[in-house]
């Protein structure tokens, strides 16, 4: 962990048997006013696609829900960074809606920490949403969403960050502190 006046970065690291050895990191603005929880992601080549990048956004929204804030990485994305961030939405969301049956956007969103424009891009793109009088509906069944899943398959689960073990004490967020100097 490293911090600058506006920034605090997070490295991930793997411990093989020749040492700690880093594999990427990520920078979180202290306070943003645009609600980001991600600013820059960078995984090592020889560590890409192998998880790292999902375990670092992960970390980045349990980062969010400490802070009972919800979140969204910086825009604009690359399209690497949207497949990367639709990838862990798609699985994020699947898992919430195979868990519970009627649930809206803002309870989708409060209970994920995922900003809520991230989750109708993503249900969009999963055509499980409609968009009915008004009013973005989220139209579902647990055969689809399972059929979802199944096409997720396993190779690139998220790698799970167990919130009992994260420690973080959130920035204050008061007015003068989200002043740049």
């Amino acid at each position: 962990l490293a911090f600058s006046h506006q920034f605090f970065s997070f490295c991930s690291f793997i411990s093989p048997s020749s040492g700690h050895h880093i594999v990427g990191y990520f920078s979180k603005e202290k306070n943003s006013l645009d609600d980001y929880n991600l600013a820059c992601i960078l995984v090592l080549p020889p560590h890409q696609r192998k998880g790292f990048g999902k375990f670092l956004i992960s970390f980045s929204y349990e980062l969010s829900k400490k802070e009972g804030k919800v979140g969204t990485p910086e825009k604009p994305l690359s399209d690497l960074g949207l497949l990367s961030f639709r990838s862990y939405w798609t699985e994020v969301l699947l898992k919430v809606l195979q868990e519970n049956e009627q649930l809206s956007i803002r309870d989708i969103s409060s209970r994920t920490s995922i900003k809520t424009e991230d989750i109708v891009s993503t249900l969009q793109a999963l055509h499980l949403i409609k968009y009915y009088k008004g009013s973005h509906i989220i139209s579902v069944s647990p055969k689809v969403v399972e059929e979802h899943q199944k096409n997720l398959g396993n190779k690139h689960r998220t790698r799970e960050i167990d919130p009992a073990l994260l420690k973080w004490q959130p920035p204050p967020s008061t007015p003068e502190k989200l002043k740049y100097r």
